[in-house]
């Protein structure tokens, strides 16, 4: 009988199929190994996590009337301590506003109020002018300013935009919409993060 022609023993057959599985898994291995790049890349950058992710910042050391600015987004935030007054002057009607109720505002759920606000005297808003994007200043003790707005605010150099302590723009200036009031929630110890609700 010929030897080619022979049917192999149960030794061959289990070399056999030992060497199959062993080139099963090597082949396995080098297919993750080929494909984790690829998958790896589709996932955000720490650098791009960081710009959209939440941000934390302390605002218990801020004095009454001192604003402070963190990086949220590559947005300035601000974060501004009221005092006493200037909450009490928010919950005053005022004839200057054109948006009072913040009715056609960007802001959250629990900051639907008077003081624009999770607790009064703690302001966050985006620093920046909903008409054209430039960033307001902090105008405190002003009389012309108080004149017109009837209290202190905000004021936008490139176009004249004035807001009040809780960001609503005044009537017949170009920005059309209060300042945003973005998400964020208080945490214990003076601290805030942004970007993520209560």
């Amino acid at each position: 009988m010929d030897a080619s022609l022979t049917v192999p023993g149960a030794a061959d057959l289990e070399r056999r199929q030992l060497l199959l599985n062993a080139t099963g898994a090597v082949g396995g291995v080098g297919l993750v190994a080929t494909a984790y790049p690829f998958v790896a890349s589709f996932e955000p950058s720490a650098r791009a996590r960081a710009a959209g992710g939440p941000v934390e910042a302390v605002w218990g050391d801020l004095a009454p009337g001192a604003l402070r600015t963190v990086a949220w987004r590559g947005q300035p935030v601000w974060l501004l301590r009221r005092s006493p007054e200037m909450i009490e002057a928010l919950d005053t009607p005022n004839p200057a506003l054109a948006d009072p109720e913040s009715l056609r505002s960007e802001q959250p759920a629990d900051c639907r109020n008077a003081t624009r606000s999770i607790r009064p005297e703690l302001f966050v808003a985006v620093g920046i002018c909903t008409h054209l994007g430039c960033s307001p200043g902090l105008h405190l003790g002003d009389p012309a300013f108080e004149a017109q707005m009837h209290g202190d605010g905000f004021l936008c150099p490139c176009h004249g935009s004035r807001f009040d302590l809780a960001g609503r723009v005044a009537k017949d200036v170009p920005a059309p919409t209060n300042l945003v009031i973005p998400i964020h929630a208080l945490l214990p110890g003076g601290k805030l993060r942004i970007g993520e609700p209560t």
